[in-house]
Formats: structure tokens, C-alpha cells, sequence
């Protein structure tokens, strides 16, 4: 949840954005819309405010984050087969050329800070539900003490008025003390509540008026769309813009009644109608029942309904074309807005690609993770073949702790910090963890030993600006570098998912990067791990280890056997101790039980 309130706030963000705009056009276009059109745009503003709820990604998103569980559609091979259902459980060791070196980095702000903004929310929730409840058992009070209309004038206005505005089907009546005007309310079961005072003192005309204002609100779903506001008024208590628009949905509302009423009368009953109004005007109140809609209304909203009644004309086919016009926009609008307005769409978790033209298939390798979650995945490009365990893992972003250093040689070696023949950084005698790190350091020994300096002086050299640069430019994961500029790479903001260390692997393999094939050569060489009768395999771990304690472990790479690679990528998680040696054992032990490796 904490997560959650960090993606929610940005989408708020985004939403007051989208609020602005609407507005704006909406006053700006306001004389040039029809009451229908008006009223009708505020379903657009609710269905902005569901969006950040809704727990998938936006389709208007773009390809790197979106649709990769539509990729893996197949569940198993074309023999209907899963492909391997278990394997061996012992782990085959890693060999001397396995180094693993972190450090450790600490992680507790942003969940702090998220805790506490939902525990705030949740708070301004709860209070917003006990005021709904407290309406919602007054009006429980209120229909216990009504009574079903008996009086026959008034049920014959009534009957009389179902038919002009053509609805069929009884909908119940009843009166009672408890009010001073008309209402509509009922979620599932609309009924109408009519004063005993206007049954008694008002003349037939003004209940007619009343009845039927009272039924278009019935026939507009007003109860319905009233509910879904209040609902939005709860979650999202502590946002402005949601309280005017409450009162300028309920003013647009009230005047689509009012033209649809006035769509059925004369043209000389027009005054008479407007006049009904300002001689219930020291009755009327906005109602206290959050789902209910009625004649009632602010003195403020009470004034600009009479002007509107007093000029009303109906409206010109040329009207209702720029109002379906406008309508159309802001639909248009809406929908560029929704990938941002989706806290999804700022969940950085998760990834989605559309490789489906791929083959893909699923197998259980549970027995050889020694009581870790994590993934393996693998990708055999000549056959154009993927095998996996744990999908949902597969897709997950996490930090690509020293994994990361693959790339941040190529981008050195790109921008000439480093190049093949002279690869060599002098050590600056500062103490390290690690006696590996303590010395000179070459490509080579500084991708073997994980050392970070040796990289973080490439990344100093080569600024944030051409980072960001070049992340953008190889699609590497969120390509997020808000963190610390000297460990965003390390449990920070920059994440990937184990299906996209893959895809960058086959790209870096073939180099669709379009760099130096010289560059290319000189990361691949420095990735060598070992050689076989059965092939050579190159490969990076990497340790995720947040306030002393190893929680993410990589290792990726790739098997290449007479020219033809098969690419892996072995993610662990856990509380302690799952680190990048230990996901090279469990990958090793994998590719081993596929006669890939030994």
C-alpha cells in the first residue's frame, strides 16, 4: 500500500491537470452546449476519477510497459507439454571465476512516507464514510415515517405526468413531513418523496412541474451518477476540485431537469414554471441525503436557473452538433490523459512486450530454488524459443544491482571514458570492503570483481544527462535515475525485469545498438566466465542488499555453441542470503538439467 499512495499522489497530480483543462473548456464552451451536453461531460470527469483504481495498465501506454501477459499467451509447448516438469535439487557450485561483491545500501524513507499518506487517506476515508452513514440513517428515519401517496388528485398528476415523459412502469410514491421539497433517491429502487405541505397547499400546476422534474431526474439515472460523486467525494476527500465539481454537476444536473421539463411544456408555461420555483425558493435547501437529487437547490444555483428558465429556447440542430462536437474532444482528451492518470501507470513494477510471435512455454523449477521466489527464464534465439518458470516473476522489475555494469561499460567505452586497449583505472588508495577492489583495475578484473568505483567513475565522467541518454536510447527497464545519481542502480529507482535483461542481452549479442562492434566485442570478453566442449558462457551476477541483509540476487548471461546463443536470466528474492552466487548456482544447476551445460 505504501507503493500504491506514492504512484496515487503522482497520479493526482496528473488528474488536477486534466481537472484544469476540463474546466477551462468546459466555462469557455459553456453558452455553446446544450444543457444535455453539459450535464453528460461530467460522466467524463467520473470515469477520470476510477482510472487510478483500476489495476491494469493503460492501453495507451507505451510498447516497453505494456501487453507482455498477452505475449506469453501459450501455457506450453506445441507438443502440449510442459517442457521440463522437475529437475535435480542439488546446485552445481559456481567456479572460482563467480565473484559477487556489494555493498550495502538502506531502504526506508519512501516506504515511511508512503505508510503515513495512507494512513492520512484512510483516516479522511473513514471520516467521510461516518458523515455518509449518518445521512444515509437519517434518511432511513425519513422513509420509515413515509406513507404510500393517497391522495387521488395528486396520484392522477402523477399518472398524467408518467406519460409525458414516456416512462413506463410504476415508479413508488410516498409522502411525508420530513421535507420541504420533492426528492428522487434509491440506488437500486427509485422512489419519490413528496412534502405532505405541497400536497396540501400546492396548486395542481406546481405539483405537476414538481412530479415531473422529480421523474426526469429518474429517467437521467440521477440516483445512480449522484452515488458514484458521493463515492468519489469519500476517496477523494482531501482533492478540491472534486468539491466544485460536486456543486457544478449538481447545477448542470438540476438545469438538464429543468430543459427537459420545459422540452414538454408550452412556450407560455415556461414563466409559470420559473415562477414555481421562486415561490418554493424559502423552502428550498440542498438536500442532506448524499444519493438523492430533487427540485431543491443553493439560493446561488436557484438564481441561474431562473435566468436560464427566463432565455430558454430550444435547442438548434446547429447547437447540438458543436455540443456533440465538444463532447468529442474532451472524450478525445480524456483518453490521451488515461495512462497518466492511472497510478498503474506510475508502477514501475511490472512490464509488458508483445513478443508473439515467439514461442513460449512453461516449466516447474521450483525444486531447485532451495526455498527462494525468483524466476528463471530462457531464451533459445535459434529456435526463437522461450522457456519459463514463474511468470508473474518474470515480468516483475526489480533493481539490476551489478548487473547494470554491462551497459555502463559499453556507454564508457561509447563515449571514449574506457576503450579495448586501455581499459585501466588506478585504484585511489580509499579502503574498500573487498581486497579485489583495493588495486588498479581493468574492464576485465572490474567486471569479475564487481568493483564499483571502477564504474562509478565511468558514470561520473559521463554525466547524468548522457545517461539518461543512453538508458533511452537501449530501452533499458523504467529507465528511472531519479535515485541517487551514484546508486540509482542499487535498490533505487532504476528497475528491469528479468524478461528484459534477456531482450537487451539478444540486442547487446547482435548489437542493435548500433555501437562500435570493437565496443561490443571488448563487453563481451569481459563477460567471459568459462568454456566447454559443450560451448563458453558469459554471464553477470549481481547482489541486491538493503541495511546489511542480501535480498535480490541476478545472474544473466548466455551459452554460445558454434555460433548459436541461448540466453538466461536467473532472478532469487528473500529475506537474507539470496545473492547473485547463489542464482548462478540455481542457474547453473538449470542450464545443466537442459544438457546445456556441465
Amino acid at each position: 500500500m505504501a507503493d500504491f499512495m506514492i504512484r496515487f499522489l503522482f497520479a493526482n497530480l496528473f488528474l488536477s491537470i486534466f481537472f484544469g483543462i476540463f474546466f477551462t473548456v468546459k466555462k469557455i464552451w459553456n453558452n455553446q452546449l446544450t444543457s444535455q451536453t453539459r450535464y453528460h461531460l461530467w460522466y467524463v470527469f467520473l470515469g477520470s476519477l476510477v482510472i487510478p483504481f483500476l489495476p491494469v495498465h493503460p492501453v495507451f501506454l507505451k510498447n516497453q510497459i505494456f501487453g507482455l501477459f498477452s505475449i506469453f499467451g501459450a501455457e506450453k509447448n506445441p507438443s502440449g507439454e510442459s517442457l521440463i516438469s522437475s529437475v535435480s535439487s542439488s546446485a552445481v557450485h559456481a567456479s572460482d571465476w563467480m565473484n559477487d561483491f556489494t555493498v550495502s545500501v538502506s531502504r526506508s524513507a519512501p516506504s515511511m512516507l508512503g505508510n503515513l499518506l495512507f494512513l492520512i487517506w484512510m483516516t479522511g476515508i473513514l471520516v467521510m464514510t461516518g458523515i455518509t452513514i449518518k445521512s444515509l440513517l437519517l434518511f432511513h428515519l425519513l422513509k420509515k415515517s413515509a406513507l404510500p401517496l393517497q391522495d387521488t388528485t395528486v396520484t392522477c398528476i402523477y399518472q398524467q405526468c408518467l406519460k409525458e415523459t414516456k416512462i413506463f412502469g410504476e415508479i413508488p410514491v410516498y409522502s411525508t413531513a420530513f421535507l420541504k421539497s420533492p426528492i428522487m433517491t434509491g440506488f437500486f429502487h427509485p422512489a419519490i418523496y413528496v412534502p405532505i405541505a405541497l400536497i396540501s397547499e400546492g396548486t395542481k400546476t406546481e405539483i405537476r412541474y414538481m412530479l415531473l422534474h422529480e421523474l426526469y431526474h429518474y429517467k437521467h439515472r440521477d440516483s445512480f451518477v449522484n452515488g458514484l460523486m458521493n463515492l468519489g467525494r469519500i476517496l477523494y476527500w482531501f482533492h478540491p476540485f472534486i468539491w466544485y465539481a460536486q456543486k457544478e454537476m449538481e447545477q448542470d444536473r438540476e438545469t438538464f431537469c429543468d430543459s427537459s421539463v420545459l422540452d414538454i411544456l408550452s412556450g407560455n408555461e415556461y414563466q409559470e414554471y420559473g415562477l414555481t420555483l421562486l415561490r418554493h425558493a424559502q423552502k428550498v435547501s440542498s438536500p442532506s441525503y448524499p444519493f438523492a437529487s430533487g427540485i431543491s437547490t443553493s439560493m446561488k444555483q436557484l438564481k441561474t436557473r431562473i435566468l436560464t428558465i427566463a432565455s430558454y429556447e430550444q435547442p438548434s440542430a446547429r447547437k447540438k452538433v458543436k455540443s456533440r462536437a465538444v463532447f468529442c474532444i474532451l472524450l478525445l482528451l480524456f483518453s490521451c490523459f488515461t495512462p497518466f492518470l492511472s497510478a498503474y501507470a506510475f508502477d514501475e513494477t511490472y512490464s509488458w512486450q508483445n513478443p508473439s510471435r515467439h514461442t513460449v512455454s512453461y516449466s516447474d523449477y521450483s525444486s531447485c530454488f532451495d526455498g527462494f521466489s525468483g524466476t528463471f527464464v530462457f531464451y533459445d534465439l535459434k529456435k526463437d524459443s522461450w522457456n519459463i518458470y514463474n511468470k508473474e516473476q518474470a515480468v516483475k522489475r526489480v533493481s539490476p544491482d551489478s548487473t547494470y555494469k554491462i551497459y555502463a561499460a559499453l556507454f564508457g567505452l561509447d563515449e571514449g571514458i574506457i576503450s579495448p586497449e586501455n581499459s585501466r583505472m588506478s585504484w585511489n588508495g580509499e579502503t574498500y570492503p573487498f581486497e579485489s577492489w583495493n588495486q588498479d583495475q581493468n574492464l576485465s578484473s572490474a567486471m569479475k570483481n564487481s568493483v564499483n568505483w571502477y564504474f562509478d567513475a565511468i558514470n561520473e565522467q559521463l554525466g547524468k544527462g548522457s545517461v539518461s541518454r543512453y538508458l533511452h536510447q537501449i530501452g533499458y527497464g523504467n529507465e528511472n535515475l531519479s535515485g541517487d545519481f551514484s546508486s540509482y542502480w542499487m535498490e533505487s529507482s532504476l528497475k528491469i525485469s528479468p524478461v528484459e535483461q534477456i531482450e537487451l542481452l539478444t540486442k547487446l549479442y547482435h548489437n542493435d545498438f548500433e555501437c562500435s562492434e570493437e565496443h561490443i566485442k571488448a563487453v563481451k570478453e569481459a563477460l567471459l566466465l568459462s568454456s566447454s566442449e559443450q560451448g563458453t558462457l558469459y554471464g553477470k551476477t549481481g547482489t541486491g542488499r538493503i541495511n546489511g541483509k542480501d535480498q535480490n540476487g541476478w545472474f544473466i548471461g548466455y551459452i554460445e555453441n558454434n555460433g548459436s546463443p541461448c540466453f538466461f536470466a536467473c532472478r532469487i528474492e528473500g529475506e537474507e542470503n539470496a545473492t547473485g552466487s547463489k542464482a548462478s548456482q540455481i542457474a547453473l544447476s538449470i542450464l545443466t538439467s537442459l544438457n546445456l551445460w556441465e
